[in-house]
């Protein structure tokens, strides 16, 4: 069953065309990531299919009496709303029904219109499962780390309110959700939460992702948007390369044959008699298609990373029982550390924990409260910050770079002009010359980091690096730092990145202290999963009461024992269910109705486990 169908749809804007007659359909139950290129045109078909921007030309149609949620990258509420008026300002059929009802039930004297209304309401009420909607709103706003529900949105982080505005998607359930980046600014536990709850789910989903964790354990299949055209796969991330260049190689194949049957072709239309023209229109005709296909250019552009690296001394810097707080907070006290050549440190912690007050102390953008810092003369930073660089909008790309050097130095010595090394960050010419208001989100980020690797550092800090840039841009820059021989700091909710960057974790746990971790994140995150949790120190009172209660419990019936014993073999069987029903709705193979029928399955054993794990609890207290 189709839920979404997309015919000839073309974007541009002024002489840069994004997409050209694009078409591809989204079936009930198909969790897709749209990737591409940064500037590939992303974020605006998202816009296009929630009718924020309109095509050039095309049609697009969601099924009917389906529901739609969209979350943008950056989402904007109305002045003065708290996190649950946010959310209950939404347009969706739920919500207003439960705002309708709220209105009349606030009014004791309702005529009989009114009343036949409240009536009606109640009986809506009641079949949308509506009555504990608020304590349903609240459950998952505390799920996404917002436990101030009557905070202003207006004063919220943007990560906040990305957060509120997720809610608000996810507590109507819509059967198709579009979500833009819907990773960034979120916590890692924030974002493992998530990803479970939409790989879980019973809806249909078209996501711009970066983050290949999530991608690969959510998505079932990939739309690729490439040199303005569409491709659409089934599988997972590593599948879709595979896949792609399989197509790519498949393409160059058909390049080169044109082109080697066009030298024929070109001969025999120099040797054509003019008599015999007419004659011969259908081969004129042939020959211009054959010329079309030979002349397309399969080149793919990709970043060039070759910077240049100040060599670094034998002292790089010294941390010595630094600490720092705010007002009546602290952040950490006592830390010292010596970096060495080659460290590779992932900071992890929630947000408000101090992370970005320690790379500003690191870097010398604010004061320790106490303890000291001590730099070697040689160490270069290089901070690539979480928030975007504000760039003068009247500025042209190429001055942004120029007002920093007319030339830069090569590894290998040589030296490039500035618009030289713009090429290798993927900004041709004529887009040197435009203006900086016209680049993308993902583009103004691609500038962002070229600023920061052209002044040559040798000790590299990235806040947040991966938000907004494109897979092909991440890769390329994966393997630059896998080769740079300074000190590296990562700030990151990408796991993949910094498994791959990182063997050691600097953790800010909200404890006052920050804790060194030797290994990389899912290392740690093993480690903690395996680790029993730390108990609360009881009360006396509290440690005689529990005495006196474990005093009076009875031991297990034989009845209650069998139980168990059943509990105990029964629980392994259904997560095996479970594991294979997950497995089946990620996949993406079957028809819909399959995948409605897997989706009631998986909820309902996902209710009988946790029924049967509470039952095993108990009588496991009884039989301790």
């Amino acid at each position: 069953m189709n839920y979404l169908s997309v015919e000839n749809i073309t974007k541009s804007f002024g002489e840069r065309v994004l997409f050209e007659n694009i078409s591809f359909g989204l079936a009930q139950g198909e969790k897709v990531a749209l990737v591409g290129i940064n500037g590939s045109g992303k974020s605006t078909l998202l816009k296009i299919l929630m009718g924020e921007e309109m095509p050039d030309s095309g049609n697009l149609s969601f099924r009917n009496e389906i529901k739609v949620g969209f979350l943008s990258q950056n989402p904007q509420f109305q002045a003065g709303q708290n996190a649950m008026q946010a959310i209950f300002s939404s347009d969706h059929e739920s919500l207003n029904i439960i705002k309708e009802y709220e209105r009349l039930a606030e009014n004791p004297d309702m005529n009989d219109k009114e009343q036949n209304r409240f009536q009606e309401l109640m009986e809506k009420m009641e079949a949308h499962q509506l009555w504990d909607y608020e304590s349903q709103v609240q459950q998952i706003l505390g799920q996404l780390g917002i436990d101030d529900i009557k905070q202003s949105v207006e004063h919220m982080s943007g990560g906040q309110k990305k957060r509120v505005a997720l809610a608000a998607q996810l507590i109507v359930k819509p059967d198709v959700l579009i979500l833009d980046e819907p990773t960034n600014h979120l916590d890692i536990d924030v974002i493992e939460w998530l990803e479970n709850y939409l790989a879980t789910q019973n809806m249909t989903l078209l996501m711009v992702t970066h983050d290949r964790y999530f991608l690969d354990r959510v998505c079932n299949g990939i739309l690729e948007i490439d040199r303005q055209q569409i491709f659409k796969y089934k599988g997972n991330y590593e599948e879709f390369l595979v896949k792609k260049e399989e197509r790519e190689s498949i393409e160059q194949l058909e390049v080169d044959k044109a082109r080697n049957l066009m030298k024929k072709e070109q001969e025999w239309m120099r040797r054509m008699p003019k008599a015999r023209g007419t004659k011969a229109k259908y081969r004129v005709d042939a020959f211009q298609d054959l010329k079309d296909k030979a002349s397309k250019n399969l080149k793919k552009d990709q970043v060039e990373l070759e910077v240049s690296q100040k060599r670094m001394g034998g002292k790089i810097l010294e941390l010595k029982k630094v600490s720092k707080g705010f007002a009546d907070k602290k952040l950490f006290e006592d830390f010292s550390y010596t970096f060495k050549k080659g460290d590779r440190i992932g900071i992890v912690g929630q947000n408000g924990t101090g992370k970005s007050t320690f790379l500003n102390i690191v870097t010398g953008k604010i004061r320790s409260d106490s303890g000291e810092l001590d730099l070697g003369v040689n160490t270069e930073f290089g901070y690539y910050k979480q928030q975007e660089i504000q760039f003068d909008d009247n500025k042209k790309v190429i001055d942004v770079v120029l007002e920093i050097a007319e030339h830069f130095k090569l590894p290998d010595g040589n030296e490039i002009t500035a618009a030289q090394f713009l090429n290798k960050f993927l900004f041709p010419p004529k887009q040197q010359h435009d203006f900086v208001h016209k680049l993308s989100g993902g583009e103004k980020r691609r500038l962002q980091l070229l600023l920061v690797l052209i002044k040559n550092p040798n000790f590299l800090i990235l806040d947040e690096p991966t938000n907004d840039l494109d897979l092909q841009t991440l890769s390329i820059l994966e393997d630059f730092l896998d080769r740079f021989q300074g000190c590296l700091i990562i700030v990151s909710h990408d796991r993949y990145f910094m498994d791959n960057l990182t063997e050691q974790l600097f953790l800010f746990e909200g404890d006052n202290q920050i804790k060194i971790f030797n290994g990389n994140y899912t290392h740690y995150r093993t480690t903690k999963d395996e680790s029993p949790k730390a108990k609360p120190e009881k009360s006396k009172e509290s440690t005689n009461k529990e005495k006196a209660k474990s005093e009076e419990k009875q031991k297990l019936s034989y009845k209650e024992k069998r139980e168990l014993e059943s509990i105990d073999s029964k629980i392994p069987k259904l997560n095996k269910q479970k594991e294979e029903l997950e497995r089946k709705l990620a996949s993406g193979d079957g028809e819909a109705e399959d995948f409605t029928k897997w989706g009631k399955e998986l909820n309902n054993l996902n209710l009988e486990i946790e029924e049967l794990e509470m039952r095993w609890l108990e009588l496991s207290e009884l039989d301790a």
